[in-house]
């Protein structure tokens, strides 16, 4: 049963994500802490703002309009894990774990969308 926001399989993957961001990052370079970090940081935890605020949105539209964030923000941070590893500031491996939590992440905010518009 989905009592709140942290009920929602959303959420809970995008809270996944944003916790794996964190570890990874922890040991990020230096120069990059204002730069490429502070930005990805920003979006992956936009994704679980978003899709908790929307929940506390009364209309279905108001609910997608975030949900619709949430997955621009999945997207932002794809594009800040990919500059990352083409710099060499992550390695492969590592890339492909957080990569694969985004990829799901977004998979089921998509899933999200789809059923939130179903309810209008």
């Amino acid at each position: 049963m989905i009592n709140d926001f942290y009920d929602l399989d959303a959420w809970k993957e995008s809270h996944k994500l944003v916790l794996m961001i964190y570890k990874l990052f922890s040991s990020f370079p230096r120069e990059e802490k204002y730069g490429i970090v502070d930005q990805l940081r920003r979006a992956v935890t936009s994704i679980s703002a978003n899709i908790a605020e929307g929940f506390g949105r009364y209309s279905y539209k108001d609910r997608n309009h975030f949900n619709y964030q949430a997955r621009g923000s999945a997207k932002e941070v794809q594009d800040f894990l990919l500059i990352s590893r083409d710099l060499g500031i992550i390695d492969k491996t590592m890339f492909k774990d957080v990569w694969q939590q985004v990829k799901k992440t977004e998979m089921i905010i998509n899933g999200l969308i789809r059923s939130t518009d179903k309810l209008k």
